[in-house]
């Protein structure tokens, strides 16, 4: 039903449109929103929108009186289904609470199809400020000639009575009734006045003037002063200025060259760059005058003579009109009028310069901002996707031109009058560069141009891709290579005494380290040789990445190799039996062949028999003298027999017994346990013994 109701409110508005053309609205906001989504109705109470509510019209300001501190807007989808935000909250009804007086509330009013398509209204509610009417109404002085004709805007008045009259009354009478006031004569004591009512002035001895003040305060404490100079008889009718200076500052000279008290206008020229001059009129001695100073079409105010007074004057190429009112004691005025000229600017500067995303502002490169640095650049985190760039000029008459290729329509402009002026820039991609150009035209001269590049620095420091080779064999990583994983384990062989480490950046911008190596931004890949500690050690090697926003990748990658120690040979089986004495070393006493015992003997380089060592082994025989420790002695070994001979002979004294091991050694030098032992009885002394060697 709704996409029925879109292609009829389409068609209706293109039949609609054909028939009235353009002429009435041109080419308003409207033209620019989808036309489905509107609003029906829209109102505030009280107040009356301005203009009156249309559908295709989105921005309305209401009038409201100071009292006013709330009021209640109500709208309604045009569409059934479509949904009314007020101030950010979905409701067709809000009610809203004003600021102080003089105030401006906006409210955002948003009508929405299903969260797509959507158009915003904008209410200005406008809070009327405090009365500021500090003005009188009527003034009249009794006695007094000649009559005061009075204007609200006149300030100052003047009347004459005779010697004879000692006071007057004074009747102000107020235009708003809710403002107060006070008169005061000379610089005595103010006092409260009644509108309407008169107040008795005393004045002073004839032949003196007496001034009276009466200070208007509106209800938003703005203040207003009226005075009235009342002359006693013997008034002077003296005028003229004694003297006029202008001058730029304390110590310049006076601009003023030609001043006559009977020359009323005088011209003054000032460069762009001055923005006030002090300005000093001088009365004649007992001229009994006074003096008021009125800067263009403001209000007077009371000076003394020989006071300096600042005047601030306006912007470049304009006027500023200085009125200095001398009035006579008689009460006749004369005004003498200073016209100072300001030449136009061609101040083409930025007094600043600034990006923010949100309210936070970012560091400008370089930094602080200066007005004669043209080119900046800006770096922003990798989430932000837009920023605000605000210009503000040195001199307010020129104009700006904020420009960038996402700027909407291409640039945002501020003309002369405003000092500063923002634009929206939308940033590209990670790692890409936005410029954006500020360009400063002054009133006259050359225009100067601000660049300023915003770069969308990338948080990535991950790695893509991560192998380690042995020689030009890859070698296993555990676990599988993962950007998010960060410890790895490699097993390597004991003779790898290096690897190649290498890894691909996932971001080419990112600066990466393999040991001592460096793969710099804009390199996407880097290798490095990881020398290995000793073989039954681990090598660990670190892979730093630092993400083009400079974050620094915790923890780093790291890979673990590890390198076994050799393999130790085994260990052979030990004899299974003990050695035995051969016969020709286990023949008994030598010529006592009745006495022959097993195991006894006399041959101090016995003989013996032990189990056949495997191939590639080695025979030993260990001996051990009586109760002492078995010890490895020289033997010669016959393979044909399986035979063992001492190489040296054993101890020729007395009887004694031996015991006696045999081990085997492989060719890895790993020597086996000993076999189990052979006792042997060692007889030196029997009769017809052969005599030892070496004895």
């Amino acid at each position: 039903m709704r996409h029925s109701q879109i292609l009829l409110g389409r068609y209706l508005a293109v039949v609609l449109f054909t028939a009235i053309g353009l002429g009435t609205y041109g080419c308003g906001d409207s033209a620019t929103v989808n036309p489905e989504v509107t609003l029906a109705s829209l109102t505030v109470s009280p107040g009356t929108l301005q203009p009156g509510f249309s559908g295709g019209t989105t921005q309305y300001s209401v009038e409201l009186t100071s009292n006013t501190t709330t009021v209640t807007i109500t709208a309604q989808a045009a569409v059934s289904g479509d949904t009314v935000s007020i101030d950010g909250e979905p409701r067709n009804s809000h009610t809203v609470a004003l600021g102080d007086p003089g105030s401006t509330t906006p409210v955002s009013i948003v009508v929405s199809e299903s969260g797509t398509n959507s158009r915003t209204y904008t209410v200005l509610l406008k809070r009327a400020a405090l009365a500021g009417n500090n003005s009188l109404q009527g003034l009249t002085v009794s006695p007094g000639t000649p009559p005061i004709v009075f204007n609200e805007n006149t300030l100052t008045y003047t009347v004459d009575v005779a010697s004879t009259v000692e006071s007057v009354a004074v009747t102000p009478t107020l235009q708003d009734s809710a403002a107060t006031m006070t008169v005061k004569k000379g610089n005595g004591q103010a006092e409260a006045a009644t509108s309407g009512q008169p107040k008795t002035i005393t004045l002073n001895p004839a032949g003196q003037s007496t001034l009276i003040t009466i200070e208007v305060t509106a209800l938003n404490q703005t203040k207003k002063s009226y005075t009235i100079l009342v002359n006693r008889g013997g008034l002077s009718s003296i005028n003229n200025l004694q003297s006029l200076t202008v001058t730029l500052n304390a110590s310049s000279p006076n601009l003023i060259t030609n001043f006559d008290p009977n020359t009323q206008t005088y011209p003054v020229n000032v460069a762009s760059t001055v923005t006030s001059v002090r300005v000093r009129p001088t009365l004649p001695e007992n001229s009994n005058a006074s003096m008021s100073l009125r800067v263009n079409s403001g209000q007077p105010s009371n000076i003394n003579s020989g006071d300096t007074q600042i005047i601030t004057l306006g912007q470049p190429d304009t006027n500023t009109f200085i009125n200095i009112i001398v009035t006579a004691q008689n009460g006749t005025p004369k005004t003498y009028i200073v016209a100072v000229d300001r030449a136009p600017s061609n101040d083409n500067n930025l007094s600043a310069l600034s990006v923010r995303v949100g309210t936070v502002a970012q560091t400008l490169s370089p930094s602080p901002f200066n007005r004669n640095t043209t080119t900046y650049t800006v770096d922003v985190a990798s989430n932000v996707t837009s920023v605000t760039v605000s210009a503000t000029k040195a001199d307010q008459n020129a104009a700006i031109a904020i420009a960038s290729a996402t700027i909407p329509n291409g640039s945002v402009t501020v003309p002369a009058g405003t000092a500063t002026g923002e634009a929206p820039v939308t940033l590209g991609g990670l790692g890409s560069e936005t410029p954006v150009s500020v360009t400063v035209t002054p009133q006259i001269g050359n225009p100067k141009t601000y660049s300023l590049t915003i770069t969308r620095l990338s948080s990535n420091n991950n790695l893509s891709a991560l192998s380690v080779t042995a020689g030009t064999e890859a070698q296993a990583l555990s676990p599988t290579f993962a950007p998010s994983t960060s410890a790895y384990t490699v097993n390597v062989a004991t003779e790898v005494t290096e690897v190649t480490v290498s890894a691909t950046k996932d971001d080419p911008d990112a600066v990466m380290g393999i040991g001592s190596v460096t793969a710099a931004a804009g390199t996407a890949s880097g290798q490095a040789i990881i020398t290995l500690n000793g073989a039954g050690e681990d090598t660990t090697a670190s892979i730093t990445v630092t993400a083009q926003n400079g974050t620094v990748r915790n923890p780093p990658y790291t890979i673990t190799v590890k390198r076994p120690a050799p393999a130790a040979p085994p260990t052979p089986e030990a004899p299974a039996t003990a050695p035995d004495l051969t016969t020709e070393s286990d023949s008994g006493v030598q010529g006592i062949p009745e006495s022959f015992t097993d195991n006894r003997t006399n041959v101090l380089t016995p003989s013996f028999t032990v189990a056949p060592p495997a191939a590639g082994e080695t025979a030993s025989l260990y001996v051990g003298i009586g109760t002492n420790p078995r010890e490895k002695v020289a033997t010669s070994f016959d393979q044909a027999t399986n035979t063992l001979t001492m190489t040296n002979p054993l101890p020729s004294e007395g009887e004694y017994d031996i015991t006696v091991t045999s081990t085997v050694t492989n060719s890895a030098g790993v020597e086996s346990l000993q076999s189990p032992a052979l006792t042997v009885t060692i007889d030196n002394g029997a009769p017809g013994a052969p005599t030892p060697p070496g004895s």
